[in-house]
């Protein structure tokens, strides 16, 4: 029997050097999912997910990354880019910089579609100004033949979304794909994802850091820390009852328009470095309700509710009594 899910990755562990950056990740996303990646920089989730494509250099990679059962970590660099692109499409978080700024944005589309579409480029052009009009791309017959520092960063930002569905792909990673836009833009971008992912089908791994964008897309959320998951759950459960104190303290630091927080959590320090990673739980140096178990040793994964799992000894918790007893910031 063949496996629901559209990809799986199990025990995937990133090194470089001496410094491992994702450790003993594992999670499965079925067709058409919106599963989300949410942590603060350098907690592993973009390696995570440029691990998928095979798009992380000079690391050494280890455990299984299975697209549609066949595991990705097998195949050569020549089978892999007819994978990137065609099955598994990446917006990348700069639109800017991802982008050639040489050649016009109806080149950069009709390039995918001429390479995995094998359309020939009068073909390539038309469908690219089809993808123009399909993201929200006013003009799309004049645009097309802009350069990106020609458009806004809205607009650049459908264009990467354009070429991510050029050649209609199985899968869509979206790295932050709202970041240095305006709340206006963002939630415009977001409603094209929604919709379009509607239209396509296409499973969305979206990984940000910000929780709004979270609860307006995923269906499941992983929470990442120092490389390491530490809570997985469905978004519904996952905001109404968090269960491990990095969560908690994330959507505590959200300010939120029904007054039901008095102050905004803080969670103090930093993210541990890949070559001083702690013997115990990586949070428990920032963890207020840490004791001398948690600082011990590292806390696995485990159930702590129906699809819900939480990498925390103290789990299952009270979020309501943990947030009502953070302490006050600095």
């Amino acid at each position: 029997m063949s496996s629901p899910n559209l990809i799986e990755i199990e025990r995937l562990t990133v090194r470089f050097g001496a410094s491992t950056v994702v450790d003993d990740v594992s999670f499965a996303i079925r067709p058409g999912e919106k599963f989300a990646l949410v942590g603060e920089s350098g907690s592993g989730k973009s390696i995570t997910a440029l691990s998928v494509l095979r798009l992380v250099e000079a690391a050494t990679t280890t455990g299984a990354i299975r697209f549609d059962g066949v595991d990705l970590l097998l195949k050569s660099e020549r089978e892999m880019r007819g994978i990137r692109g065609a099955d598994i499409a990446m917006i990348f978080q700069e639109p800017m910089t991802a982008m050639n700024p040489l050649y016009t944005v109806g080149n950069q589309i009709g390039e995918v579609l001429e390479l995995h579409e094998a359309l020939r480029p009068n073909a390539a052009r038309a469908r690219a100004i089809e993808l123009l009009a399909q993201t929200g791309i006013p003009e799309p017959e004049r645009r097309v033949n802009d350069y990106p520092f020609q458009m806004s960063g809205g607009q650049k930002q459908r264009v990467m979304i354009a070429i991510a569905l050029a050649a209609e792909p199985d899968v869509v990673i979206a790295d932050e794909p709202t970041t240095a836009l305006d709340v206006t833009i963002q939630a415009q971008i977001l409603a094209l994802m929604r919709g379009l992912q509607q239209e396509t089908g296409a499973a969305i791994i979206l990984i940000t850091h910000d929780l709004g964008v979270v609860a307006e897309v995923a269906d499941e959320v992983l929470v990442m820390y120092a490389g390491r998951v530490v809570e997985r759950a469905p978004v519904q459960t996952l905001f109404e009852a968090p269960q491990h104190p990095y969560t908690i303290g994330l959507l505590g630091s959200i300010p939120r328009l029904d007054g039901q927080l008095d102050r905004l959590a803080s969670i103090e320090g930093q993210v541990p470095s890949p070559l001083r990673r702690p013997a115990g739980c990586s949070f428990a140096e920032r963890c207020p309700f840490a004791d001398a178990h948690c600082h011990a040793q590292a806390p696995a994964l485990r159930q702590v509710g129906t699809d819900h799992f939480s990498a925390c000894w103290k789990a299952p918790l009270d979020p309501q009594l943990l947030m009502a007893n953070w302490p006050e910031a600095a």
